[in-house]
């Protein structure tokens, strides 16, 4: 079927980083880990280190997981708004290239979720 525009989309977005107090929204994906069934979302200072992120951000959000305490971020592949990125621990969210609704992919090779179900 055939689609016809109907004219120009003038909408404001409601979720754009100056409604948040100086933060911005990082997704968050545990591959192959659906207990988590969406990806976290994360209101984040830009200039929080990466570092910190994993250590204060991620790892306690992934803690109930009984995979979580095997996760080797250093073994760890990342992926970026869907390109392949290696962060840098002592950068910062925005050094890193992380912006406002950036979507994080973070893979654990040999972790398959709960008895290797992806769960």
């Amino acid at each position: 079927m055939p689609v016809t525009a109907i004219g120009a989309y003038a909408a404001t977005p409601l979720d754009s980083q100056d409604k948040f107090n100086g933060a911005q929204l990082v997704y968050l994906c545990w591959e192959k880990h659906l207990m988590y069934c969406a990806p976290f979302t994360f209101p984040l200072p830009p200039t929080m280190l990466f570092g910190d992120f994993l250590a204060q951000v991620v790892k306690p959000s992934i803690a109930q997981h009984p995979d979580a305490p095997a996760v080797d971020f250093a073994a760890a592949s990342w992926r970026l708004d869907g390109r392949p990125f290696t962060p840098d621990a002592n950068a910062s969210l925005a050094g890193n290239g992380i912006g406002h609704k950036s979507l994080l992919h973070l893979n654990t090779p040999g972790l398959t979720g709960i008895a290797g179900t992806c769960n």
